[in-house]
């Protein structure tokens, strides 16, 4: 292609979004500004009780205040610009602004996957081996563990969006999303990505693929686990402190395989539907699920509904 017609990366891009559907707009506009807020107050609530209440300071709800983090820093990478982008017809975003929202979103949710299954882990080890699970889920072995989990996936970021904003982008730099989703920016480039799809392929097997068959296993011995145990109260009492993390996972992974693994119309009015489809899909993983963490976790779990009641106890006595 000719040289002249690629866009230089100091001009940006324009963010779609779902510009195309103003009345979606301002329906989309209220209810996500409310879901965000949502978001950091429940996630903000758990981060606080897990470091405060010295009950919840185990290997379980450190995890948990870790995805809580994690959860708010995703949300944040992304939301505002949505939000814009709802306020603003063809928002334009700066080229090295989109590299950082892409590195930002691709990071967190890589190290969110490694991170649910070194949660499944820590159940594991709690429910088939409660004996050793002082030692094996020690200091020393659970804060490698988190920090590992955002190491590997702040690398495999890194190294997905390198590959990708290295690429020459040619026409007018539309991108038919609400941020700059990984898949929409290739879709612009003028040059083979064969390299991008082989390694995003292998970041699909070490970040989907190798945790889905870990949680999957580790689900297998500890339903093997609980039904051998002669009570029912103990069988429900065990199944209490994994249920909570099964359900985030079901949402998490589910939602990613139903936007990532459905076949592509080639209609050209089917097309249309399913890339509403796609962005309403990427909403529901971007903005709903973070909001439903903390109160799955909340809902499901009696130790962090107690934490949550000291707490708003402590400050009215404060007041």
């Amino acid at each position: 292609m000719d040289r002249s017609n690629w866009t230089s990366p100091l001009v940006g891009f324009v963010l779609l979004g779902l510009s195309a559907h103003p009345k979606l707009e301002k329906m989309f506009l209220v209810l996500i500004l409310l879901m965000y807020l949502v978001i950091l107050l429940g996630n903000g609530v758990l981060i606080l009780v897990t470091i405060l209440d010295s009950r919840l300071r185990t290997p379980m709800y450190f995890f948990l205040g870790n995805l809580s983090f994690l959860d708010i820093c995703y949300t944040t990478s992304s939301v505002p610009l949505i939000l814009d982008s709802f306020l603003t017809p063809r928002k334009t975003i700066p080229f090295s602004a989109c590299a950082v929202q892409m590195f930002l979103s691709f990071a967190m949710g890589a190290t969110e996957c490694v991170l649910l299954g070194m949660m499944a882990f820590d159940r594991y080890v709690a429910i088939c081996n409660p004996l050793r699970y002082p030692e094996v889920m020690s200091k020393a072995v659970y804060v490698p563990m988190a920090a590992g989990s955002w190491v590997a996936g702040s690398t495999s970021a890194m190294v997905q969006t390198s590959l990708a904003m290295r690429l020459p982008f040619c026409g007018d730099n539309v991108i038919n999303h609400f941020t700059c989703e990984i898949l929409a920016v290739l879709k612009l480039a003028c040059a083979d990505i064969s390299i991008n799809i082989i390694s995003m392929a292998m970041a699909n097997v070490i970040f989907l693929g190798i945790p889905v068959l870990f949680i999957f296993f580790s689900c297998v011995f500890i339903i093997a686990t609980i039904l051998k145990i002669p009570s029912a109260e103990g069988r429900k009492k065990a199944f209490s402190t994994c249920s909570a993390h099964l359900t985030v996972v079901v949402i998490f992974y589910g939602t990613i395989l139903f936007m990532y693994g459905k076949p592509k119309s080639k209609d050209p009015l089917g097309a249309d539907k399913q890339d509403v489809a796609d962005k309403l899909t990427s909403l529901f993983y971007g903005v709903v699920t973070p909001m439903l963490n903390p109160i799955i976790y909340s809902l499901r779990n009696k130790d962090v509904k107690a934490a949550v009641r000291n707490l708003v106890t402590q400050k009215r006595f404060t007041w």
